[in-house]
């Protein structure tokens, strides 16, 4: 199918090299580079570019649209026109990793040359192959392994490494015992994003389970209740 594409738009351009329309009128694409193509009216071309940074998406010829080439398939259209870079544009318009090779979460929208600092919501980053933010584990991006992690007010984040639950699954949003109070835990987002979780009362966090337990069920915490209990009264007293 992409081969008798290139065979038309081959017809099309001719020997010459000049683009010659096809009966109806339209919008068509240039057979070699991906962000020009031509307007036909009663058989005549004229030539367009799209902006810098966009391509022309060739899917309809009824319609004039340029878009970033994340969204359109040039196929065999590989060349482009030459780059009209300022920094942090690579190309005057289009999504752009941020100037900032530790700055994994943030990007460049670029347009006429202007970059605009935009930030990825919180536990994604931003993938360039794809032009949008996603999970470490979905992009294609690998040199944001060791990008540094959100943490909370006293410290935490999360650990790099997956963590495993009951049955050897990995478990999506794992939980992590508080340190000091076992009725505080960590909850972990998607593995990334730290968030403060409490049990309800009368309970505690068992980090055997994952979960909030009766405190008779987990080594430490068995008198959790009481204590508070004590201190109340003292307190009164």
């Amino acid at each position: 199918m992409k081969t008798a594409v290139a065979a038309l738009l081959f017809l099309l351009t001719g020997c010459s090299g000049q683009f010659k329309c096809p009966e109806r009128t339209g919008f068509y694409p240039d057979p070699v580079q991906c962000d020009l193509y031509y307007v036909c009216t009663k058989g005549e071309s004229e030539e367009k570019l799209c902006p810098d940074g966009l391509v022309f998406d060739a899917k309809d010829s009824r319609h004039e649209r340029c878009d970033i080439p994340a969204n359109v398939d040039c196929d065999e259209r590989t060349e482009l026109q030459e780059p009209q870079s300022t920094p942090g544009c690579p190309r005057a318009n289009g999504y752009y990793r941020h100037s900032d090779p530790r700055a994994c979460d943030k990007f460049f929208n670029c347009v006429s040359g202007v970059p605009h600092e935009l930030p990825c919501p919180p536990g994604l980053i931003y993938d360039d192959t794809a032009s949008t933010c996603a999970w470490f584990d979905d992009s294609n991006r690998k040199d944001c392994k060791n990008a540094k992690r959100d943490s909370l007010d006293d410290g935490f984040s999360c650990p790099d490494e997956d963590i495993l639950g009951p049955g050897g699954r990995k478990l999506p949003h794992p939980t992590f015992a508080h340190p000091d109070d076992c009725a505080r835990f960590y909850i972990c987002r998607n593995g990334v994003m730290p968030q403060k979780g409490l049990c309800t009362k009368g309970l505690v966090y068992n980090e055997e389970t994952f979960a909030c337990d009766e405190p008779q069920n987990v080594p430490g915490c068995e008198n959790y209740y009481d204590k508070g209990e004590k201190e109340k009264k003292t307190k009164k007293a």
